[in-house]
């Protein structure tokens, strides 16, 4: 493991940072005092009128009123206009500091000049499809093969999902094998097979409504970090007809909301050989954020498909896409079938001129500013800085990053357990005091992912790091009991 041009400077202590979270769910919860979230609710509704507004009639056109799971924040999601640099605003006019950056694919910051103008320039000589071939496509190919030699075949796609999608079945072709192992709370997109153990481990297909269970039958799932139980149950299919692949989020579920120990991808890829089943990495998150060589890169483990996802268009739309060695990628290969068995996948906005030439000239710039770097050292200082807060007004929240991932821990509803018995019963209130956080974060001026994920880009400097520093004391200072 090496962290040489790498976003991350340091492994975090994974055993202190989870007997850290144990400790804080299993403690009273520490919330904002009830007049400070009145006021933050006043907030919204006299400063953020005209997004409340458009909500409200969106509702009437849109379920729930908005189209991404991104957008649902409390008290209600708040209408953007304008996005550049490491700022957002609202139809409002309120200005905020973007930690959510579309959840994490932009490096470089939001709207990145030079980026934009190769799009447009793009635009107006061609449109943003064709149907056709166009050279922006293997110019991303290659341009992704140099940074990840893992990756000798390329297939863009128009999402993490679909990239996930195309990675279990070209597994399953080539293996001629079915099941799919993953680990437990593990977020791998919103495929039917897939709905299966999300947000806490060992749930299994609790949140999978509308889903046949057939298609469930061939997931299973492991609990994380748990390198014994992965064997265990790789072994348990050895008697059967084997395992097809196993697939992994590299840095740890949720965008290592449970960060993995630093051998965990090694021991796995081990695992794979053994067993003959594919390993694959879910770096939709962490290509190109973690390092150029994304997190395999890092860790030096290769596996034998990636998928990709929001970074590999530079924050432009239908961003996703699969890579890997040459004989399992060839199962995708596209035309009518010739013989050999193949693994249908398509879409007529995969691979799209404006997609391709967004996601090569994204990529060229983060290598030419090592954006990944500053943006690394951003989270740092970020993560640091809410840890002396935490500290100072003693509170029992827990907060690391890894590189540019920064996670702040309020209510630790993510890590709750499945073997408590009292989940239940706290998932509901715990949920709660996460949204209110998330909207008191907001009413200073600070947009985060609902409340306990922030992302960090380049343009993220000191003096933007440490206004942010300032309004997250700001929402602590009217913290119960502080």
């Amino acid at each position: 493991m090496t962290a040489t041009a790498h976003a991350i400077s340091r492994w975090p202590d994974v055993p202190m940072i989870m007997q850290q979270l144990r400790e804080l769910v299993s403690q009273p919860m520490r919330p904002l005092r009830r007049d400070k979230m009145k006021a933050v609710l006043d907030h919204f509704d006299t400063r953020c009128a005209g997004s409340k507004a458009i909500v409200e009639e969106a509702k009437t056109y849109i379920p729930g009123g908005v189209q991404h799971n991104l957008a649902f924040n409390y008290p209600f999601p708040l209408a953007m206009t304008r996005a550049e640099g490491p700022y957002l605003w609202d139809v409002d006019g309120n200005r905020y500091i973007d930690f959510l950056q579309a959840g994490g694919p932009t490096v470089l910051g939001s709207n990145y000049l030079p980026v934009q103008e190769k799009v447009i320039e793009l635009i107006r000589e061609c449109g943003p499809v064709t149907g056709l071939f166009h050279t922006y496509e293997m110019k991303l190919a290659r341009l992704i093969n140099r940074h990840m030699p893992s990756i000798e075949l390329f297939r863009m796609l128009g999402s993490g999902t679909e990239g996930v999608l195309a990675a279990i079945r070209a597994a399953r072709c080539f293996t001629g094998k079915e099941k799919v192992i993953k680990v437990g709370g593990a977020y791998h997109g919103w495929s039917d097979q897939m709905v299966y153990g999300l947000h806490i481990p060992g749930t299994g297909s609790f949140e999978a409504h509308g889903i046949p269970k057939g298609c469930l039958a061939a997931t299973q799932e492991v609990y994380p970090n748990d390198i014994e139980a992965l064997a265990a149950l790789l072994a348990e299919n050895q008697k059967d007809e084997g395992t097809a692949a196993v697939i992994v989020e590299p840095l740890g579920p949720e965008s290592a909301t449970r960060p993995v120990l630093a051998e965990y991808n090694r021991q796995v890829r081990e695992l794979c050989d053994q067993f003959g089943a594919l390993l694959i990495f879910d770096e939709v998150v962490t290509g190109f954020r973690v390092g150029l060589g994304g997190a395999q890169g890092y860790f030096g483990v290769r596996p034998d498909l990636t998928v990709f996802g929001k970074c590999v268009a530079g924050g432009y739309p239908a961003a996703g896409g699969l890579g890997g060695r040459r004989d399992v990628m060839a199962t995708l290969a596209a035309g009518l079938e010739s013989g050999k068995p193949r693994a249908y996948v398509g879409g007529t906005l995969a691979a799209n001129p404006l997609s391709c030439a967004a996601g090569y000239y994204a990529i060229k710039a983060i290598e030419e500013t090592e954006a990944h770097v500053k943006a690394g050292k951003a989270g740092d200082r970020l993560s640091q800085g809410l840890a002396r807060l935490i500290e100072a007004y003693n509170l029992p929240y827990v907060v690391f990053n890894i590189g540019s991932i920064c996670h702040l821990q309020t209510s630790g509803v993510m890590l709750l357990e499945v073997t408590d018995p009292n989940i239940f019963t706290e998932i509901g209130p715990r949920k709660q005091m996460m949204e209110e956080m998330g909207a008191a974060f907001s009413a200073e001026g600070i947009i985060t992912l609902a409340g306990s994920r922030l992302y960090t880009s380049m343009a993220d400097t000191d003096d933007v790091i440490d206004d942010a520093l300032a309004a997250f004391e700001r929402v602590f200072k009217n913290v119960e009991g502080v």
